[in-house]
């Protein structure tokens, strides 16, 4: 009993600590403290009954990291039911082509011949054709990952802008890329005079590719058709030419948000092996490309970043647009199949 008095006292004396002498009540006998009143606790006047679902809900609460299905429910409660897609799955990890055709040609020279005219880039017209575009297939043959966010984005521009808001942003997007690869063209087409070049350095995308162009010359191929007729496949490509001394597949891209990695960039890299393989294959090139460069440039004039893809990045690439090219294949066939029956 003496220890505990003298705790208590060292307790009293410290900073921030109080000892009532009610406490020492349940020490004295047991007449005395019966004969006083027993005093309540005042959470036993909660009503435990009421509060019991949110005391549960609290106790039983574990953060969990942010996944797609989580996001997905999150957005539902925030903004309401905007889509009935079900939340993605994790696709199956990709597997091995089962049609093989390979990226580089060994029948075709490295460099343009001598004979050509390298001043002049080609420019072939994209005509109709019934071989398949490299954008159909890629966007036919998006993962489930990435048709989850890309309708997450779109209810979410539409449930701030509206229907018609939303076609008009888009319409503006597609606009503004137009334009950029109408600038930038101009810039690398020797027969353009200095005076519209200099008009041109006007836009903030000019502006944010200024240091990317300073590395690239050599211009072959500008807004110019080509087409893999072995594969079946074909599309626009935006350029190529020369970057930092090495023969590349350029792809020009515009954003609104950074993108300083290539996974930043999606299936850009899908569709730059896509132009190459075409390209080492099509008869209209004199030469094969082993290179390809993604610039994505932006409004406000802020520093494009560029990636580079060297002959390892691109071979591995090559491989996962042989098997959407694939996939896309399957898709045509039992879509074919289905309306003959």
């Amino acid at each position: 009993m003496k220890a505990f008095q003298i705790i208590c006292r060292q307790l009293r004396s410290s900073k921030g600590f109080s000892v009532e002498p009610a406490l020492r009540v349940g020490f004295f006998t047991s007449s005395y403290s019966c004969g006083r009143k027993k005093k309540m606790n005042p959470y036993e006047e909660v009503n435990q009954e009421k509060y019991s679902n949110l005391v549960q809900s609290v106790l039983s609460f574990r953060g969990h990291a942010q996944t797609p299905e989580s996001l997905f429910e999150e957005d539902t409660l925030l903004y309401g039911p905007v889509s009935k897609c079900k939340p993605p799955k994790q696709d199956e990890e990709a597997g091995v082509p089962g049609n093989w055709f390979p990226l580089f040609n060994p029948e075709k020279c490295l460099k343009p011949n001598a004979t050509s005219d390298a001043t002049i880039p080609l420019k072939i017209p994209l005509q109709k054709s019934k071989i398949t575009s490299v954008t159909r297939v890629l966007q036919q043959t998006m993962t489930s990952e990435q048709l989850f966010y890309l309708e997450r984005w779109k209810q979410r521009m539409i449930l701030e802008l509206g229907e018609d808001g939303f076609a008009e942003y888009t319409s503006k997007i597609f606009l503004q890329g137009k334009r950029f690869h109408e600038d930038l063209e101009s810039i690398l087409s020797p027969q353009e005079n200095l005076k519209e070049r200099d008009e041109n350095l006007e836009s903030g995308y000019i502006k944010s590719v200024q240091h990317i162009l300073k590395d690239v010359n050599g211009v072959r191929a500008l807004e110019s058709a080509v087409q893999h007729k072995t594969l079946k496949y074909g599309g626009l490509l935006d350029c190529v030419a020369e970057y930092q001394g090495k023969l590349c597949v350029i792809d020009w891209k515009t954003s609104e948000k950074p993108k300083p990695f290539i996974q930043n960039t999606f299936d850009n890299p899908l569709q730059v092996v896509a132009y190459m393989g075409a390209i080492n294959q099509d008869a209209n090139y004199s030469f094969q490309v082993q290179y390809g460069l993604i610039v994505v440039a932006y409004k406000d004039g802020s520093p494009a970043h560029s990636h580079f893809m060297d002959t390892e990045l691109c071979s591995q690439y090559w491989t996962k647009w042989l098997l959407r090219l694939e996939e896309y294949t399957k898709k045509e066939k039992n879509q074919n199949i289905q309306k003959s029956d």
